[in-house]
């Protein structure tokens, strides 16, 4: 692995402002901004909702509800190599061509999905759309960064990310919903046909941009290659699997331990959406001028939140308060992590924010399969906030390693 070449990092650390923040920092964002936000929500409803669908999705297709979950692992695998995949593949591409395919593509595997009776061909679709979906989040948080210009660059994530939160409080639930009303096949057309919209909206007033500057696949590569991005992606695969593994598995702590009924499992999950809306877009302002603090301060509040659950989890009202808690402190991370790829790798920001896409999926992936096999053992329900706690404390070495890094020569 290479190493970097600078002797002193630019990224803006905790004592140094980035130049010109505090004249630019405020102001309205670009519409572009927001536009991205509006697919992210699209594309995080997608990628969640089927967990409100396995029982409709499991009697249509004629296969166990275990083997209908196996569509929220294809989709995680898809956006864990579609992302970096396709970033190299589009390089030289325009970003806003590149930005309405990946949003044509993803309408055509939920039209796929929708029309098919194979659980086989469901799932082929389904890994189709999330390499779509890792390509647009990808050159989107790029052009997001852009459009906002380097000292509001993190903001501009958080508002772009706001969709997932979104997602979250609105579109899951309300997929879910219609999937009961209409059908899963329902639920599927209606993304394929908001995605074609959006398609058709960004076409109209995304900014036009020409062809990629003409480095090579390798050269982007080359610029990933360095003990700040090793460091980033590691804190960001445990940091991401220690708060998402939880919340994957909450439904059993809320019934089991928490004695919630069923049907306020839903409002719970609403109520980390709110969470992740405010997280999203507080970590984007601070972590303009703060990163590292900003990281360090998510990651440490996620381990508390996730170390009190264990006790508080008994009692209603302390478990909500927490849970929305972990929204804030766990949604904080991605803009961050994905705005201090971006900057280390400034040379490659598409392939550097496909990277970042690609921990947040692999971080899910792993605490999710090691959480769901803890959960029969003797730590119970508990299991997945138990292993949070452990990959938090483990997050945070490569964490601090970075931000010492990012203070001096490397």
């Amino acid at each position: 692995m290479s190493t970097d070449t600078t002797s002193t990092d630019t990224t803006p650390t905790d004592s140094t402002p980035a130049a010109g923040t505090a004249s630019t920092t405020g102001g309205r964002l670009p519409f572009v901004v927001p536009l991205l936000a509006v697919g992210t929500f699209l594309m995080s409803t997608s990628e969640n909702i089927v967990a409100g669908l396995l029982q409709e999705m499991s009697a249509d297709l004629h296969v166990p509800v275990a083997q209908v979950g196996l569509l929220v692992t294809a989709f995680a695998v898809g956006m864990i190599v579609g992302a970096p995949v396709m970033a190299v593949a589009t390089l030289r591409l325009p970003r806003r061509g590149t930005l309405i395919a990946a949003l044509v593509v993803f309408a055509l595997g939920h039209v796929v999905a929708a029309l098919s009776d194979s659980f086989t061909v469901v799932v082929i679709a389904r890994v189709i759309t999330a390499v779509a979906t890792g390509a647009f989040w990808s050159v989107a948080s790029v052009v997001a960064t852009t459009a906002a210009g380097p000292a509001r660059s993190s903001r501009a994530l958080g508002v772009m990310m706001s969709g997932v939160g979104l997602a979250t409080v609105a579109g899951v639930p309300l997929g879910s919903l219609a999937g009961q009303v209409i059908g899963w096949r329902g639920s599927f057309w209606a993304l394929a046909v908001l995605a074609a919209v959006a398609a058709v909206v960004i076409r109209r007033y995304a900014p036009a941009d020409g062809s990629r500057a003409q480095q090579s696949a390798m050269a982007e590569i080359r610029a990933l290659l360095t003990g700040r991005i090793l460091l980033l992606v590691l804190a960001t695969i445990l940091i991401t699997g220690s708060y998402m593994g939880a919340f994957a598995y909450i439904s059993p702590l809320l019934t089991d331990r928490t004695g919630l009924p069923l049907w306020a499992v839903p409002i719970v999950l609403v109520c980390f959406g709110i969470g992740a809306l405010v997280g999203t877009n507080l970590a984007g302002r601070r972590a303009d001028t703060r990163p590292m603090s900003t990281f360090i301060g998510a990651a440490v509040g996620v381990g508390v939140v996730l170390a009190l659950l264990l006790p508080l989890s008994a009692f209603a009202v302390p478990t909500l308060v927490l849970v929305v808690a972990l929204g804030i402190t766990g949604m904080a991370v991605p803009p961050v992590a994905t705005g201090l790829a971006v900057r280390f790798a400034a040379s490659a920001p598409t392939l550097a924010a496909a990277v970042a896409v690609a921990a947040f999926n692999l971080g899910i992936a792993i605490a999710s399969g090691v959480e769901s096999a803890a959960l029969d053992g003797p730590l119970g329900v508990t299991a997945p906030e138990t292993i949070g706690v452990g990959l938090v404390v483990l997050g945070l070495v490569p964490l601090t390693l970075l931000a010492l890094r990012t203070r001096g020569a490397d």
